[in-house]
């Protein structure tokens, strides 16, 4: 051939491999498909889709503060002074005085030096670590850690940063890696603080005690811990009294916060560089107002009323420990996730669609997301949910575990 060619098969066309794949259909044509169902209206913990009212049990509006009328309002409120857009970059035109409120305020509640807003969670985790992780320097980190954080490792490696993945809440594998790494080698340690998937809890403590071991530094990725554990809903580093210890934290405004973007905080020198030499920041146009005002209601809410967070992991509990005595196999966490394992995609795909059927939302999560035998149905909770809300939940996993041979 005269110019080279990527080949698909045996074909030519780099969109072949879009006509081979064929699972969504064949969910669609069977009437499983568990995905991209519009929300005609959503305010907590009961949404509308398909023109019916439906339990909530998928969100990440742990705290419930989508349908506040304060946040709301706040929203409202910054549209009509900024207007729907910023128009630029944090970089150039586009920092609102909004932006620096709110980040001195996450300096405040996290009681760190510096904080830096970017446009969305996936954006500060592909962003943070790999403009620090560089040539030579090594980024360890937990297999199961979301997926920005994989491509912040593939962007850091593209550099020619050596980058080790340790098995799943293993610290001794953690461990063999940072000694292998050599005593001079600058190294970052990167976890999940509540992992997405199983809303498992990283061994912070096992982390901080190795990482001063072995003269490395922490980041976590505290997108589904804060508004949820430590105090206040400070995260995992409140959880464990070692907010002195973590390096740096990032989140997202996506989940607890009724908003959307996400931000690190951490020691003033750091956060100022990775300010001036991160082009996931420099190039992607900053959070509107609307997204930033939210996040500051939101913010101060949680400050001011931690009965919120309390109230969250009451109501997770209360599913967590009925589906257990029902004989569900459930992943191991006491935070707002619970997941309940399946192992089984066809079954997980048929049990998802009766819950619908049935007027309760929940996520499934089937091969490729999942490794296979991991197949599960992934359940959150918010503090706006209702006892009946909950007991609806628990009898229809009940009465369809059943039916299906779940339990």
């Amino acid at each position: 051939m005269g110019a080279e060619q990527l080949k698909h098969g045996n074909r030519t066309d780099i969109f072949s491999k879009c006509d081979d794949y064929k699972l969504a259909e064949e969910y669609k044509a069977k009437g499983y498909y568990p995905y991209f169902h519009p929300l005609d209206e959503n305010e907590g913990p009961v949404v509308s889709i398909e023109g019916r009212d439906m339990i909530m049990a998928g969100s990440n509006n742990y705290l419930g503060l989508t349908a506040d009328s304060r946040v709301k309002e706040a929203a409202i409120r910054a549209v009509k002074k900024f207007g729907t857009s910023c128009s630029g970059s944090r970089y150039l035109t586009g920092t609102l005085s909004l932006h620096v409120e709110l980040e001195e305020k996450l300096c405040d509640f996290f009681q760190k030096e510096a904080a830096l807003i970017f446009s969305t969670g996936y954006l500060t985790g592909q962003g943070v670590i790999s403009t620090l992780v560089q040539r030579n320097e090594y980024l360890i980190m937990d297999r199961d850690n979301h997926a920005c954080l994989v491509v912040a490792a593939a962007v850091a490696r593209s550099g020619l940063a050596k980058v080790e993945r340790f098995r799943h809440n293993d610290m001794n594998h953690l461990e063999i890696l940072l000694k292998n790494s050599g005593e001079e080698s600058p190294k970052l340690i990167v976890s999940d603080g509540v992992f997405s998937v199983s809303g498992v809890i990283c061994k912070l403590p096992e982390i901080v005690s190795l990482a001063k071991k072995y003269n490395a530094r922490v980041l976590i990725d505290d997108a589904h811990a804060i508004g949820v554990i430590g105090k206040y809903g400070k995260g995992t580093a409140s959880e464990f009294g070692l907010e002195k210890e973590v390096d740096m934290t990032i989140g997202t405004f996506s989940k607890s916060f009724a908003s959307l973007g996400g931000f690190v905080v951490g020691e003033k020198r750091v956060i100022e560089y990775v300010k001036h030499n991160s082009p996931a920041l420099i190039f992607s146009a900053s959070p509107t107002a609307s997204s930033i005002a939210a996040a500051i209601a939101s913010l101060d809410i949680m400050k001011k009323e931690p009965e919120l967070v309390t109230q969250l992991i009451k109501n997770a509990e209360f599913v967590r420990t009925n589906l257990k005595q029902l004989g569900f196999n459930l992943m191991d966490s006491r935070t707002a996730i619970v997941s309940v394992l399946i192992g089984d995609q066809e079954k997980t795909v048929i049990f998802w669609r009766k819950l619908f059927d049935a007027g309760i939302y929940v996520n499934a999560f089937i091969r490729p997301g999942v490794m296979p035998g991991q197949e599960m149905l992934r359940t959150s909770y918010m503090s706006t949910h209702k006892q009946e809300h909950l007991e609806k939940i628990v009898e229809l996993f009940a009465k369809i575990g059943k039916e299906l041979g779940v339990i």
